[in-house]
C-alpha cells in the first residue's frame, strides 16, 4: 500500500479523505488475510492483520495495535 499523498495510503482512506474507522479497515484486512491463508484458525489471522497493521503509520499507535503489541 503506497502513500501517495496525505499522511495515509489510499486504502485507509475514505473517498474525503478522512481516516477509515479502525474497526472497518481491520475487518477488511482480516478478510484480505483470510484470503491469503484459508486454513489459518482466526485467531491467527486476527493476530497476523494487527501484527500487519502495527507497520502502518494510520494504525501503529491505535490502542488495539498497542494492546496487542506493548513494546512496539
Amino acid at each position: 500500500m503506497r502513500i501517495t499523498s496525505g499522511p495515509y495510503c489510499s486504502d485507509c482512506v475514505d473517498g474525503s479523505g478522512k481516516l477509515q474507522p479502525f474497526e472497518d479497515r481491520f475487518q477488511r484486512m482480516l478478510a484480505w488475510q483470510s484470503r491469503l491463508q484459508r486454513k489459518a484458525p482466526r485467531a491467527q489471522l486476527e493476530r497476523n492483520t494487527l501484527a500487519y497493521m502495527a507497520a502502518m503509520p494510520a494504525w501503529k499507535n491505535h490502542p488495539r495495535i498497542k494492546a496487542e503489541f506493548p513494546g512496539a
